[in-house]
Formats: C-alpha cells, sequence, structure tokens
C-alpha cells in the first residue's frame, strides 16, 4: 500500500523536504547502507536490553532493516513501529517486513510532534534518526510521553567528522578540487549534530531522562558493505558529507574527485572490502 507523503511543514519541513527527495537515491543504496551499519545497530539494540513481549518505536527506521530486527527480538506477542518522514523509504520497509513474514506497523509522521499513544512503548530506539530534530529537547520529550514509566531509550549517532576516518578521508581528497563549505554551527540538525556527549546528555536531561549513559563505537566498518574499491567510491560520492559537497557544487569536478577519493582509500582494501575507522555513540537512557 503506497505511503502518504508527508507534507513538508512544521519545525522539521526542511528535513521532510530533503528526505523525501534523496529517498529513491537512499532506497536504491539500502543494501549497502545497511550491511555497513548493521554491526552498529545490533550493537545498540544489544545493549537496549530487548525481551520477549516488549513494543518498540523505531525512529529515523528508513527501509525498515532496524524494524524487522526488533520485531523478530520481541517475537509475536510484541510489537514494532518503525517511523519515518520518507515516503520511499517507508514503502520500502513495507515490502521487507511483508516478505519477513512479519507484521509490522510502519507511520509516515514527523517524531518530533506527532502525538503518540502516551505511555504505549517499553523502548524508543534509532539507529542513526535521531539528530535531525530542529529542537532536539522537544522532540525527546515527545518521544518520553510515549514510553511507559520506567521505559528506556537506546540510539546510536555519529561522533565528529574528524573522528571518522570513512568520512574525513574522502572529504580531505575533494578538498582538493572543490572548496568545501564552512561547517556547519555545532548543534545544527545534521549527521553530526550529537558528536557532543555533553550537549547530548544536556537534551536529554531536559527533556525529562535519567540514567543517561555513553558507550563509545571505535571500530572499523566496511565501507558500502563491501565489495570492490570501485563501488566504495561510488557509495561515497552518493551518500555522506562527500555527497552533500558535491551536490552543492555540481557534477563538473565528479570524475576528478573521484579519482582522487580512489587514491586515498586505495590503502583501506582488505578481503572484505574497503575497511575504515567510524567512531559512533550508543546512548541509552531511562523514562523515570
Amino acid at each position: 500500500m503506497p505511503t502518504t507523503l508527508l507534507a513538508a511543514e512544521g519545525p522539521n519541513a526542511e528535513q521532510i523536504k530533503y528526505w523525501n527527495e534523496q529517498g529513491p537515491k537512499w532506497v536504491t543504496l539500502q543494501t549497502q547502507l545497511d550491511e555497513q551499519l548493521r554491526p552498529l545497530g545490533l550493537r545498540t539494540m544489544d545493549r537496549a536490553a530487548i525481551v520477549a513481549g516488549e513494543r518498540i518505536l523505531d525512529i529515523g527506521c528508513g527501509c525498515g532493516e532496524t524494524t524487522v530486527d526488533l520485531a523478530r527480538r520481541v517475537g509475536a506477542p510484541g510489537a514494532a513501529v518503525g517511523v519515518d518522514i520518507s515516503a520511499h523509504a517507508l514503502e520500502r520497509a513495507q515490502q521487507r517486513a511483508a516478505a519477513a513474514g512479519l507484521h509490522v506497523r510502519f507511520q509516515s509522521a514527523d517524531a518530533q510532534t506527532f502525538a503518540f499513544t502516551p505511555e504505549s512503548f517499553d523502548l524508543v530506539f534509532s539507529r542513526f534518526g535521531v539528530m535531525f530534530f530542529s529542537d532536539p529537547v522537544a522532540a525527546f520529550a515527545n518521544l518520553r510521553r510515549a514510553l511507559r514509566p520506567g521505559g528506556r531509550l537506546a540510539f546510536v549517532c555519529w561522533q565528529s567528522v574528524q573522528q571518522n576516518q570513512w568520512m574525513m578521508i574522502p572529504l580531505a581528497a575533494l578538498a582538493a578540487h572543490v572548496e568545501l563549505p564552512p561547517p556547519p554551527a555545532p548543534g545544527t540538525p545534521g549527521p553530526f549534530a550529537f558528536a557532543d556527549a555533553d550537549r547530548v546528555r544536556g537534551i536529554l536531561t531536559h527533556a525529562g531522562f535519567e540514567a543517561i549513559t555513553f558507550e563509545a563505537f571505535d571500530e572499523r566498518l566496511v565501507v558500502g558493505g563491501g565489495g570492490s574499491l570501485d563501488q566504495a567510491v561510488e557509495f561515497m560520492l552518493q551518500i555522506g558529507p562527500v555527497a552533500a559537497v558535491l551536490r552543492a557544487a555540481g557534477d563538473a569536478s565528479r570524475a576528478a574527485v573521484a579519482a582522487a577519493i580512489h587514491t586515498a582509500v586505495a590503502p583501506f582494501v582488505s578481503p572484505q572490502g574497503v575497511q575504515m575507522a567510524a567512531a559512533a555513540w550508543i546512548v541509552t537512557a531511562r523514562r523515570p
């Protein structure tokens, strides 16, 4: 059943517009992206201490891999609900859940403002889906209200771009051919908005959470989920900071940038693919 396109309005209108315009590309690259990010999602699920029968809300579920995994963990007595603002991603998510034979519900909604049923979930989970809110305190307060008393929060978010080799090295190669834009102000909605653990702790505290913990994930990821060096370079050109700069600059320098990135990441080729260091926070908290 087609997913209704969310109107680009409200406090996160820019994000709604962006994720629906870029949605087809993310769906096309979904398999590669899931392969790369899966270790982070699974580690976060383990830290969430999920048990059978729980009800889980998956924020920024994208194409649904995490929601399907969560549904398997809670089993038939439980429930997993995936929420996203991208209609294209949600359509793919529905297809995946159906193919897996799971009854999983997906909701097209802005998690910052959507009126979730109060106290209806045991866990709010997210794999890289909570760094884009215009007002993160309001967003997390809204999610806290959706949790039962004592309910848990578990998400993974990127540390700074400088600490993520798989993004920083391609950006440095790009900079030789395209002028980089000035970095966004700290805390600007985007992939690195939650790099500062102290800021995130303050957001969650003001939103009403307690028992806040941070675990650093500092390991190598297989960029683009494996495959050849050429495939990994193409993945970097389409997703992440390099892709964002190229979209703004136009494609005139794309061939030269691709060659430069190819050279820069070639030393990281392994039998598993291009392996490069990544840095993220796995964050857990609890509703009082």
